[in-house]
């Protein structure tokens, strides 16, 4: 992978390994846009990017897509990055799960990552750009016990109730991914780096992932 070209990073993960947050550090790192589920959404809601109006739109100008991303999510500088709290995040809306949806979102992730380099977060990435040139895809584990741990001090739930959050999202997303991909998302074989992140931080998790990227550049040289 060169890191020297446009690329594009996919970080698939499990709810309570700090994955997602591991994401953004990482994009904040390398200077590109963040790109996670609830941007994809909130474009297709937002804006009624369904099918039908990305067809019009890609027939009417190339970049059909820019103006839309840079309102809710602008390319940030160096050292920047999207924050969890932004405007997009409120678009977010977890009952839109339609296979349209789905087709939207599609060409709403083949379009980011036409456009410029970007670390992009789930939405089975890793499938939906299989053939994307110049791409490294990750996954996200870590310990039952740690994550379990992390959704309760993160969200504030008692065991009890962070334990069914966890079986239930872990559910959905094999489901989701197998529904789409026709895969399990815990086939190390879908990955170029799987990397369990129990004793470390989210920062020393990103060092081992740029020091992977370093090392597969090197390859690649």
């Amino acid at each position: 992978m060169n890191l020297n070209e446009q690329f594009v990073i996919t970080v698939s993960r499990e709810l309570g390994s700090g994955g997602h947050t591991i994401g953004k550090k990482l994009a904040e790192r390398l200077g590109v846009r963040f790109c996670d589920k609830e941007l994809i959404r909130a474009l297709s809601k937002k804006f009624d990017l369904t099918p039908s109006t990305i067809e019009r739109l890609k027939a009417e100008k190339k970049n059909w897509l820019s103006d839309f991303i840079q309102r809710l999510a602008p390319a940030p500088a160096p050292g920047g990055f999207v924050e969890a709290d932004s405007v997009y995040g409120k678009e977010f809306n977890p009952t839109v799960t339609t296979d349209d949806i789905f087709k939207a979102e599609t060409e709403i992730l083949r379009a980011m990552a036409e456009e410029t380099s970007c670390v992009i977060a789930g939405r089975s990435g890793f499938f939906v750009l299989r053939d994307r040139p110049n791409k490294m895809d990750i996954f996200i584990t870590a310990s039952k016990e740690n994550r379990i741990a992390r959704t309760m001090r993160k969200q504030n739930f008692p065991r009890e109730m962070a334990e069914e959050v966890l079986a239930k999202v872990d559910k959905a997303r094999e489901n989701y991914v197998q529904r789409y991909a026709g895969v399990s998302r815990y086939d190390a074989r879908n990955y170029n780096l799987t990397l369990n992140v129990d004793g470390l931080t989210e920062d020393q998790a990103v060092d081992i992932i740029l020091n992977y990227l370093d090392a597969a550049a090197g390859d690649v040289a």
